[in-house]
């Protein structure tokens, strides 16, 4: 008789050991990268240049300086910098000695700073004293202090010293050839990074090495990273690690190209000069780079891909975009994934339509990275799937290796978030005939107005087309007749005057009556820390208008 074939490969010479299975780590990026080319640059920061040699050794000098200074396994190194070589390396260094980076988002106030510090249990502090008002204040406000490293960047003046020794002489005081080794366990913490807290207290979100390693991974087949990759950094890397990329671009072997402060004056330069071919950012950095002054842009002659998350860019935007050299590529994800999840993968027959159809089809948040397990648009009551019609709205609920291990001190929120098996990301969506999801609104955005349902960016997607608009959002705002009614918040261009009367009408013309926003409000847009406009503040502000004349928009946070 033949054996059965489970009990064939059940066989102890066919278990798991040494030769055969290895924690997966993005550390190995890095190494691998140090042996394949010593010699190519690694790390563009100014004037100052790092090999994967040296850009390994550094990491290795700070491993070792960490674990002198008593860090170990789950131990949390928190960092306050922007895009600079020591957050960059941090992404490694903290690993290799087996600690939790904890980036900070330096947009933060000192209270939230404070409450990060305390809930991570942070053992460590490097800080660039850029931020060190900042820091300065969270750190009184704590009871137990962690070692302070300062960051003395020759890029920035000003500022002061907050802790025992600069950056660079504490990487002195690590040996580069101290031995280091990968974790046993591939689940093993990472990152500690915290969501924006936009209503309450921040939310510590826990990734493991497996996650890093394959999300990058993932990110960097969906990107198209290669060996000759210029990355320049645009996208923070406090935000979900960069996307990843921290990990990806040294997967391949490509080039960071650091970035202080996001300016298309440095940009369009930079991209000329170190031949950028790929950089990430939230809609608003698009923003700014379109609506830069002529004086500042600059031709170049390479396609600069450009990575885009958060809200859907509109259509508009895209196609100013490509004008200027630039081809988008519309990513989807949250903190708890990791960053991208999910891409708007390119389909040939795209090329033959016109601008405004082709970049509608780019505008969709698509498909699953190829790292993701599954991605599924549900009735979030029920969990059936809804008819990939285009029409039927559900939840986008995630699954995989990519998504979190859960959050930090807080099981009631985990479970939450992982009912029924599913990660629920809380937005709302439609699933295409080709299979491709489209977000049309988070859950508390989407407005309900005479038991109609009217998808925010729906009416945003409008607006963006108005030749006289940079910027818009769009919330519910009470009514008495209707329930609810869209209320506009604009931001014209630089320049641009523009009525309330102007908008109204164009959105007539463009979308059914019922979807015309009833109210228009000029003026910033408030957002948050991560550049993502505040909604929860637009919807405060709905509720306490009249009865719909044009109002002055609440201050920018």
């Amino acid at each position: 008789m033949t054996t059965r074939g489970p009990d064939m490969y059940d066989a102890p010479h066919l278990a798991r050991q040494k030769a055969n299975h290895a924690a997966l780590t993005p550390l190995s990026y890095l190494s691998r990268a140090a042996e394949i080319y010593p010699e190519k640059v690694a790390v563009v920061h100014g004037d100052r240049r790092f090999t994967y040699r040296e850009f390994y050794a550094r990491c290795r000098r700070l491993a070792d300086a960490l674990r002198r200074r008593g860090v170990g396994r789950g131990d949390v190194v928190s960092v306050l910098a922007p895009n600079v070589p020591a957050m960059l390396e941090a992404h490694y260094g903290i690993a290799m000695a087996g600690g939790v980076l904890n980036a900070l988002n330096y947009r933060l106030d000192a209270r939230s700073i404070a409450f990060i510090l305390r809930h991570g249990g942070a053992k460590v502090l490097i800080t660039d004293r850029e931020f060190s008002a900042t820091a300065k204040a969270a750190l009184a406000e704590l009871e137990t202090k962690p070692f302070v490293v300062d960051v003395d960047d020759p890029l920035y003046e000003g500022g002061e010293l907050l802790g025992e020794m600069v950056y660079e002489a504490f990487l002195a005081t690590g040996d580069p050839e101290a031995p280091w080794s990968p974790p046993d366990d591939e689940w093993q913490a990472i990152c500690l990074s915290y969501t924006s807290g936009t209503t309450g207290d921040p939310k510590g979100v826990v990734y493991h090495h497996r996650g890093a390693f394959l999300n990058a991974m993932g990110n960097a087949l969906a990107f198209g990273l290669g060996r000759s990759t210029v990355y320049l950094w645009t996208l923070p890397m406090f935000h979900c690690s960069g996307w990843t990329y921290t990990w990806a671009v040294t997967a391949v072997c490509g080039t960071h190209v650091c970035l202080r402060r996001v300016d298309p004056a440095l940009i369009f330069p930079m991209i000329v000069e170190h031949g950028v071919t790929h950089m990430c950012g939230a809609p608003i950095v698009l923003t700014m780079l379109i609506h830069a002054p002529d004086a500042v842009k600059r031709r170049f002659p390479q396609t600069v891909e450009v990575a885009t998350g958060g809200a859907a860019p509109p259509s508009a935007v895209i196609a100013a975009m490509e004008q200027m050299g630039f081809r988008v590529t519309h990513l989807y994800g949250l903190t708890e994934s990791y960053g991208p999840a999910t891409l708007c993968a390119w389909q040939e027959d795209w090329g033959g339509l016109s601008l405004d159809a082709k970049a509608a089809k780019v505008a969709r948040q698509g498909v699953p990275l190829p790292t993701l397990e599954a991605m599924r648009v549900v009735d979030p009551k029920t969990m059936q799937d809804v008819p990939a019609d285009g029409a039927t709205i559900g939840e986008l609920m995630l699954r995989g290796n990519t998504v979190m291990r859960g959050y930090l001190k807080n099981p009631k929120a985990t479970e939450a978030a992982f009912a029924g098996g599913w990660f629920h990301t809380g937005d709302l969506a439609v699933l295409h005939p080709d299979g491709y999801a489209e977000i049309k609104d988070r859950s508390k955005d989407i407005i309900i107005s005479g038991g109609e349902n009217i998808s925010s960016l729906e009416v945003e997607e409008v607006l963006y087309r108005h030749p006289k608009i940079m910027e818009a959002a769009v919330v519910a705002k009470p009514d008495p007749t209707w329930g609810e009614t869209p209320c506009a918040f604009v931001t014209p261009k630089p320049g641009a005057e523009l009525t309330e009367a102007e908008v109204i009408a164009f959105c007539r013309e463009n979308m059914a009556r019922y979807k015309v926003p009833k109210t228009v409000v000029f003026g910033p847009l408030p957002k948050t820390s991560t550049g993502k406009i505040q909604k929860f503040v637009l919807r405060e502000t709905a509720k306490a208008l009249g009865s719909g004349s044009a109002q002055s928009a609440p201050p920018q946070k």
